[in-house]
């Protein structure tokens, strides 16, 4: 089995999550929880988090509320104790909390399967409860309706109970209420009684209960009382008797259904320990981790874990919000050994902890405060982190240290997770640096992601020398003199010893003895270590820079692409314009032609005048037809990407992006749009399109509307009319010598309005409904002037 090191802390994590469960049960189970070795169980605990989440982004009132945590009882009766009434109210609400737990997720299966998967063994035995409910009620009272004997036992009980009443009553009333204290009943011992003056305790023959003490009152139980009492304490006996024995009954109902019950339990135990994951990551913003799979070759030095670290601006979960630094630890494929160096108190224990919390956390279930995390599954996670000094055992730091060191060596492999902290501290440096570089080499070589906090300039030069091994650092502001806890990865920490020394006033002679005193690693390390932040330095320069013009050109690039397409929209418009200008004029046109032409006939005018005035409309319409541009054809087989097409409501030309089953998309200079299928005209086949089509072919086909026939079935009466009225003026200009109207049968309105309206129309001489095979009084058939 494998040991969670108490040193990361995982638990005071389970003890916040416990926190947000709703019951016993599942808070117990969230602070027993371990996590999945392997990368399928982690896998499913992570998405039964994510489920949990979405269901309570949808049903925030989803939860386990009312269920208690029975077991125990249920084991009591299982050895044959009578449970309490409240015990047995106990396991009817966790029934009920059950089924209806059972109930929404089998409502929400297909958004919550693997939720529904753990809550579909949930079994409530329906006997069970509704005998609780009809024994025992809310408060805890058994039911008259729990048996038919309890209800006689019960109805007797009211009777005698009222006799008794009923009698002392009367005594109350008589001449020898003047004896008693006051005129009240009471009981003592479950006997009816009344407060007697002791100085008239004769005068009131009946059994003494009590006395007060003063000693001024007595409780007398009146002779004439005493049957009647003694037959009441009979019948509240045989009442007791009948409880018990309906609890009696209950609680073997409950034995019987004991595995069920517990069954039950543990179900909704689980549910709440997931809700209570998912309630934890929304109180901490946090991810749902991926957990991926190892890659590349295990025996191969340059990536022998084969395993993926990548946390981007995670926090430590323990520390509060405000205080906490978000820090990135991304692993290259190549790296699996990290030698952590900086100051004291930088943050290097917090960045070991932080990282081994987030394994944990992760293959637990539970989801990660950060803004993106990718992780493999770790088979053990060891960590010697912290004093581990002991008094018992008479170790010393360095021993307790080293101890624990190799109890990791024995069990290491290349699918572990290791964190050390301090390695080789609490010895002579010398001594303990030859240790921590021997270790390095050694868990190098096994293979499995490493992360190694330490102070030894000779691990920094190792690491910076060897294959599958980096430096990170803790930074640190020296203009501050204070940690800023960042991690950054690749890049080796210095001390600052000689920095701070410097800022804080050391006189420079101090400084340069004490240079002269340093090894030649440590020169060595501390050079390295300055050339390397020069770079860095360098580096962030350059790349601030380029940051910079890149900014500086997506923002020229969104300023011109905004003003193209405010030209494409300002282009847009004034054709618009200009189109719905033409077609007022046309309109008020035709207009004073239908206004002549009447007036030309109602004056008796000849045929001939008539036929000049239509020929001058027809001059006019050819005329502006000239000024419109050229449209093409609707597509014979429906359009393709790439198609040129005629956009009639705008009165442009765009080219086909998609199309789809009623509107296609279009490209418009700069801009995207979407148009009905029924508003294009085709202007020129793609050439995709037209290198299929055999030779000869005809690329266009009838408009969907002839210009003989005009269907207004299902408009508004005065919308089809004001239709009618421009479809016969166009047809009679294009010398149509009749025209199919489709009103259809409906109510019979839109075919009467339409005949009214051809019956007066000048150009119309005969109309007749349409033959069998035109469409029969669902369609009329008009002709004109000119056909006769």
């Amino acid at each position: 089995m494998n040991v969670i090191p108490k040193s990361i802390e995982f638990n005071k994590v389970l003890n916040q999550v416990a926190s947000f469960a709703v019951f016993s049960a599942g808070a117990e189970a969230i602070l027993d929880l371990s996590p999945a070795w392997d990368l399928d169980s982690a896998q499913q605990l992570v998405a039964e988090t994510e489920e949990a989440r979405q269901l309570i982004s949808q049903s925030p009132d989803f939860s386990v509320g009312g269920a208690r945590d029975v077991r125990q009882q249920v084991e009591r009766a299982s050895l044959g104790q009578i449970l309490y009434p409240n015990d047995l109210l106990d396991i009817q609400q966790t029934l009920s909390s059950a089924r209806r737990v059972r109930s929404t997720l089998s409502s929400n299966r297909e958004m919550s399967p693997l939720l529904w998967s753990i809550a579909k063994p949930i079994q409530t035995p329906p006997e069970l409860a509704d005998a609780i409910s009809r024994s025992i009620d809310d408060q805890g009272n058994i039911l008259d309706s729990a048996s038919d004997e309890l209800a006689r036992i019960r109805r007797e009980l009211r009777i005698f109970r009222d006799r008794v009443k009923d009698r002392l009553d009367s005594f109350l009333r008589s001449d020898s209420s003047r004896f008693l204290q006051e005129p009240i009943l009471s009981q003592r011992g479950g006997r009816w009684v009344v407060p007697v003056q002791s100085n008239f305790k004769g005068k009131v023959p009946g059994i003494v209960h009590d006395q007060s003490a003063s000693g001024a009152t007595i409780w007398v139980e009146p002779l004439f009382v005493v049957n009647l009492n003694n037959k009441l304490a009979e019948i509240v006996l045989a009442e007791e008797q009948e409880v018990e024995k309906i609890l009696y009954q209950l609680s073997n109902l409950v034995a019987e259904h004991g595995v069920a019950i517990t069954l039950d339990v543990e179900v909704i135990a689980r549910i709440d320990s997931i809700t209570a994951k998912a309630r934890y990551a929304d109180a901490t913003s946090s991810v749902c981790p991926r957990m991926v799979p190892r890659t590349g070759n295990t025996k191969d030095n340059s990536n022998p874990s084969g395993a993926t670290v990548s946390l981007l601006q995670v926090r430590h979960p323990l520390i509060p919000v405000n205080d906490v630094v978000p820090i990135n630890v991304v692993l290259d494929s190549s790296v699996h050994v990290v030698v952590l160096t900086g100051p004291n108190t930088g943050g290097k224990t917090v960045a070991l902890k932080t990282i081994g919390l987030m394994v944990l956390m992760a293959q637990s279930g539970l989801h990660l405060p950060c803004e993106d995390a990718t992780l493999s599954v770790f088979s053990q996670v060891f960590a010697d982190i912290g004093d581990e000094q002991s008094i018992e055992q008479n170790l010393s730091t360095f021993s307790g240290h080293m101890t624990q060191v190799i109890q990791i060596l024995e069990q290491a492999d290349s699918e572990s997770l290791v964190l050390l902290d301090e390695l080789g501290a609490g010895t002579d440096p010398s001594e303990g640096s030859a240790l921590a570089r021997a270790i390095l080499i050694k868990v190098r070589d096994y293979g499995c992601i490493t992360f190694i906090a330490t102070h030894y300039p000779e691990l920094k030069l190792l690491a910076n020398e060897t294959e599958g091994v980096t430096n990170a650092s803790v930074e640190f502001d020296l203009e501050t003199l204070a940690p800023t806890y960042r991690l950054r990865i690749g890049l080796a920490g210095r001390s600052n010893a000689f920095a701070i020394a410097e800022r804080l006033g050391l006189n420079a002679s101090l400084l340069s003895t004490a240079r002269a005193f340093m090894s030649e690693t440590g020169l060595r390390a501390e050079d390295m270590l300055e050339s390397m932040d020069k770079a860095r330095r360098q580096a962030e320069e350059e790349l601030e820079k380029a940051q910079q013009a890149r900014e500086r050109s997506e923002s020229v690039e969104s300023q011109v692409q905004e003003r193209l397409k405010r030209i494409d929209l300002e282009r847009l418009r004034v054709l618009q314009d200009a189109r719905i200008q033409a077609d007022n004029e046309l309109e008020d046109f035709r207009r004073e032609i239908r206004q002549l032409r009447r007036r030309i006939q109602s004056e008796g005018s000849s045929l001939d005048q008539i036929r000049a005035v239509e020929k001058l409309a027809k001059d006019f319409h050819r005329s502006r037809k000239k000024t419109e541009p050229s449209k093409g054809q609707p597509a014979k087989e429906g359009f393709e990407e790439g198609d040129k097409v005629w956009i009639n409501t705008l009165q442009v030309e765009g080219e086909v992006l998609s199309v789809g089953t009623k509107e296609v998309q279009v490209q418009i200079g700069g801009l995207r749009t979407r148009a009905a299928i029924e508003d294009l005209e085709l202007r020129e086949r793609s050439d995709s399109v037209r290198s299929d089509l055999p030779r000869g072919s005809v690329t266009t086909r009838k408009s969907s509307v002839s210009s003989m026939e005009l269907d207004i079935r299902g408009e508004r009466v005065a919308d089809a009319l004001d239709r009618l009225d421009r479809f016969l003026d166009n047809a009679f200009l294009a010398n149509a010598p009749f025209v199919r109207i489709i009103h259809g049968k409906g109510t019979g309105r839109l075919r009467q309005a339409v005949k009214d309206a051809l019956r007066h129309h000048p150009h119309i001489t005969h109309h007749e409904d349409g033959k069998d095979g035109e469409g029969g009084w669902g369609v009329t058939v008009a002709r004109f002037v000119s056909g006769d």
